[in-house]
This record gives C-alpha cells, structure tokens and sequence, in this order.
C-alpha cells in the first residue's frame, strides 16, 4: 500500500464512514516502498499507528506515527522503531498500564532472515521459506517487545513468542495447519493471554494462550475456517460487552488477493475459555 485510511463506525449496527488518508508513505522519509497491514494503540492520550514498510535499502522496518484523534492525520517519526524488523505490528496495552508490540510475518515478510539476529541477505530468487525452519525443526514464532513509556521505541530487544503443542513440545515448521505464518493479535480474557495468528498456507485463524504476555504459548485451536481469498488478518476487541472478530477476505474482488473488504462477526468463548470456531460464511 502506498497510504492507509481509518473507518469509524459509531456503533456495530451504524454506516462505516472512511475518514480520508490517515499516513501516506511519501510523508515517510525512510520509507522506500510497500507499507503493509499496521495496527494503533491509545495511551499517553494519544493515538499511536505502527506499520511496517521497506526501508531504503529493501528491508521492512516499523515505523510508528502519532496523532490526537483516531481518524487522523498522523505525523510519523523521522526514523524507524530501533531494532525493529518485518511486518504487521499488533500493539497491545495490559491492565498495568505497560505496553508491548507482537509482529512478524514469513516469507516476503522477512522473520526468516532474523534468526541470527541480523538481516541475513540472500537469494532474490530464493523460494519463499526455503532459508528458515523445516520439518521437524521448531517453527518460528512472531516477535514480541516492550514498548518505552512514550511508545517509541522498544524497551530491549525483541524476543520470539513460543507456541507450544498440547504435550508442551514447540510447533513444528511442517505443522501447517498450527504453526504462526502471519498476522498476530493479542488479546486479554478472564486473566488469560490471547495470541491469535494467521496460518497463510492453510488459510485458518488460530490461538494459543499464557498466562503471562511474553509467553510460552500453548496452541488451542481455531476460529475462523479459510475465508475467499488466500489468507486473511485479524483483530479481535470488546465492544459494549460482547466481542467481535474483524478480519478481512477478498469476496468482493473474486478471490483476488490484491483487494480485500472487511467484515466482522460476534466472537464467542466456552465456558473455559476456549473460542468456538466460526465459518465466515453463515449467517
């Protein structure tokens, strides 16, 4: 994308109103090309937009912009976060007030070319995913990092978020339908940390939960069954006591990936905890 626009809706049954162009890159300057999915936090009495977009030298960087209202226009900082790297940022504020930031995204999202700690350059033409975990290794899992008291910067360095299988072993890079792709979203019910992620190859919305933000995360199962279109992001909040998913698919455009419409739906949890799982097209 080149620019983002806020929709405000005033309630779940109101008109969903755009509110013009909130960030455009060419208002960036370290920016180069390819702005991806961002997210906002409020704190500090102000709105905070963290998104993701390649740097001058080709390689995504999180930026953050600030504005006083929610719909814009933000001014964004001079420079990238420090230490940040790949894409779709999830910003997350806990009940004590301390604020962290979830991202990462595989293949042209770069998270493979992290693992020794610094951008591992290779092959342009290289298949994507064939330089990071397979089979039975470990998969990797999104990054996770405090965010500093005025939202900034990062606190320390990013760390990886585990995601454990029901026996506590680590999801595996050949588990598919389980391990992270892209797309994180955390979330706080009950006392319970929430990571919900994008599976990209397999098309699903799935979650795992912690009793604790930096984890280690044990995988629970899905929530949304593949939408039209090859993958689909998320976000999942609390409104007027009940909770909705947002998320988006390509229904208007035929299944083409390149456009994508939003849609949201009631989220609903069991008794102990768990989601249950939606089709994104029932009524």
């Amino acid at each position: 994308m080149e620019d983002y626009h806020i929709l405000e809706m005033d309630s779940v049954t109101s008109e969903c109103v755009d509110c013009g162009e909130a960030l455009n890159m060419r208002d960036v300057p370290w920016v180069s090309k390819q702005m991806w999915a961002p997210d906002c936090a409020f704190k500090n009495g102000k709105y905070y937009l963290y998104f993701p977009a390649r740097d001058k030298d080709g390689i995504f960087r999180i930026g953050v912009a600030t504005c006083d209202t929610p719909g814009g226009k933000f001014i964004p900082e001079a420079e990238p976060i420090k230490g940040s790297f790949s894409i779709d940022p999830c910003s997350f504020v806990d009940d004590d007030g301390r604020a962290y930031l979830v991202f990462g995204g595989l293949w042209g999202g770069q998270l493979e070319k992290w693992q020794t700690g610094s951008f591992i350059q290779g092959d342009p033409d290289m298949i994507p995913g064939s330089d990071g975990p397979k089979g039975d290794e470990p998969a990797l899992g999104p990054c996770i990092a405090e965010l500093t008291d005025d939202m900034l910067q990062f606190k320390s360095p990013a760390k990886q978020l585990v995601i454990l299988d029901e026996n506590g072993e680590p999801l595996k890079a050949c588990d598919q339908k389980r391990r992270y792709f892209e797309g994180p979203w955390m979330h706080k019910y009950n006392g319970k940390y929430y990571l919900s992620y994008s599976t990209g190859t397999t098309c699903y919305i799935v979650y795992a939960t912690s009793d604790s933000p930096m984890g280690p995360f044990t995988y629970q199962g899905k929530i949304l069954e593949p939408v039209i279109g090859w993958t689909t992001h998320h976000s999942i909040v609390e409104i007027e006591g009940k909770w909705y998913l947002f998320y988006h698919d390509s229904s208007l455009s035929g299944g083409i990936n390149s456009k994508r419409c939003v849609k949201f739906r009631e989220l609903t949890y069991n008794e102990d905890g768990t989601i249950v799982t939606m089709n994104p097209y029932d009524n």
